[in-house]
């Protein structure tokens, strides 16, 4: 019997472990692998718009930190996940809140304009399970995948530096999701 246990033990210890977080009933895997790169979970938040729960979202970042600049505007591989919860999320009010985040965090926001434009052609009417992954590469751009297809990349990292702002810079969704991502 013992040795029974010695060997569970010894076992236990060969397997990795993988940690995962959990808000408002999704899971997200403390770590993931992009482009060969290992990226860490830097914290997640609830979107809720009045008393409706929007999509759950989760930012990875190869070096965590709390400092919302340094999460924006550091070169590294990031990836923003957006879990929805709910089938309120149309196109409209989506392209909108897009439109939005990204006027409100982005000082050079007339030099992104027109790739917004083509970003937000990439949705459509979200629905409650719709995953949206998001991968910024320093020089090879934001790649969106949604419900696993890619629906195409935007150049820039001007570009990927304001995506991440729209949801860490001075005027997020709400400040308590903000601070969800930033580890808070």
């Amino acid at each position: 019997m013992r040795r029974l246990v010695i060997l569970v033990v010894a076992l236990l210890l060969m397997v990795p472990t993988v940690w995962a977080e959990t808000l408002a009933g999704i899971t997200l895997e403390d770590e993931v692998m992009v482009a060969d790169h290992s990226l860490k979970l830097n914290g997640m938040g609830l979107r809720k718009k009045a008393i409706f729960k929007i999509y759950v979202g989760g930012l990875y970042l190869e070096h965590p930190t709390t400092d919302a600049d340094n999460a924006a505007s550091s070169k590294q591989v990031k990836q923003m996940v957006m879990y929805f919860l709910t089938n309120k999320a149309k196109k409209s009010k989506m392209d909108s809140s897009w439109t939005e985040g990204f006027e409100n965090n982005s000082a050079n926001y007339a030099s992104i304009k027109d790739r917004v434009e083509v970003f937000k052609g990439f949705f459509g009417d979200m629905k409650d399970g719709d995953i949206v992954e998001m991968t910024l590469i320093p020089g090879s751009g934001t790649t969106v995948n949604i419900n696993g297809v890619d629906k195409g990349t935007i150049e820039g990292d001007d570009f990927a530096e304001a995506l991440v702002k729209v949801w860490v810079g001075e005027e997020p969704p709400t400040k308590d999701f903000k601070a969800g991502l930033l580890g808070g």
